[in-house]
């Protein structure tokens, strides 16, 4: 992309940034009144009964902002077990992808090689991918959960489960292509299978294995904000949850920005690592 036009596509995401800010700020100024009411019977269903008949007004970005900047202000304080600081949610919620994630890519890139590399295995190995691959994630967490008992490692091995799919397939598919010539040429010098891996298939398949380590981190960072709503303790899902639970949209807000921004940079992460792998090539 040209300079020119990376200047305009800039200027005019700032504008759509600030006619968001804009269309919220009136969405979110009250009139006649500080907010909507809270239902009785679900404020109470929800434990917010304190809150019962008093007004619940959706904060406005000004409002927001200065909720982030409190949050930033001191990230990693710790008061209690249910009071900790947004900046160590977050250091949970990272650790346990990283762990669920570097596991999956232990499993995932070799047993691709296998795949791609043998169409037997492949054969055999087919229908437990089809089959297991559409599960949802969360369906695996109370079987987890039971055999496990430990909430935090549960939700690694959910990551792993979720991570696992998009590595496995992206990495059989493009040892599967890589061009045939190149094997024959490496046959014909009676090169081994191993040193033909590593030094002819890998850095063909390299492109294609970086396109599903990158889907997967995605899907990762997705679930496990959900995992932490459901099984609590630690980590920005829960955070989100507990807020949720205290009724302070501004806090929720603030931690959804967070998750974003986050999710942003571990997927560009490994799209600067995906370019890096291409330009080598």
């Amino acid at each position: 992309m040209s300079k020119p036009v990376g200047w305009r596509a800039a200027l005019l995401s700032l504008v759509f940034f600030a006619m968001l800010l804009g269309v919220w700020q009136i969405a979110a100024t009250p009139r006649g009144g500080s907010g909507p009411a809270l239902d009785p019977e679900y404020a109470k269903l929800i434990g917010a009964a304190a809150a019962v008949g008093q007004k619940s007004p959706f904060p406005t970005p000004i409002e927001v902002g200065a909720k982030l900047a409190e949050h930033l202000a001191d990230p990693f304080y710790e008061r209690g077990t249910n009071d900790r600081g947004i900046g160590i949610q977050l250091a949970y919620s990272i650790a346990r992808v990283t762990i669920g994630y570097l596991l999956a890519a232990l499993v995932a890139i070799p047993l691709g090689f296998l795949i791609g590399m043998s169409p037997l295995v492949y054969g055999a190995l087919n229908p437990y991918i089809q089959v297991l691959k559409p599960i949802s994630p969360l369906a695996w967490m109370p079987l987890a959960l039971y055999t496990i008992k430990d909430s935090a490692l549960s939700s690694i091995f959910v990551i792993f489960i979720c991570s696992i799919w998009p590595m496995l397939i992206n990495t059989a598919f493009g040892v599967a292509s890589v061009r045939r010539e190149w094997l024959n040429v490496a046959r014909t010098l009676e090169v081994g299978r191993m040193t033909t891996a590593i030094r002819v298939i890998l850095p063909a398949a390299a492109p294609t294995i970086m396109t599903g380590m990158r889907i997967s981190i995605g899907i990762a960072w997705l679930v496990i904000v959900a995992a932490e709503m459901l099984v609590g303790g630690t980590g920005i899902g829960y955070f989100v949850w507990n807020e949720w639970n205290n009724l302070s949209i501004g806090n929720i807000l603030t931690a959804i920005l967070l998750i974003g921004v986050i999710g942003m940079a571990l997927d560009q992460g490994l799209g600067w690592l995906a370019r890096l792998v291409a330009y080598q090539e």
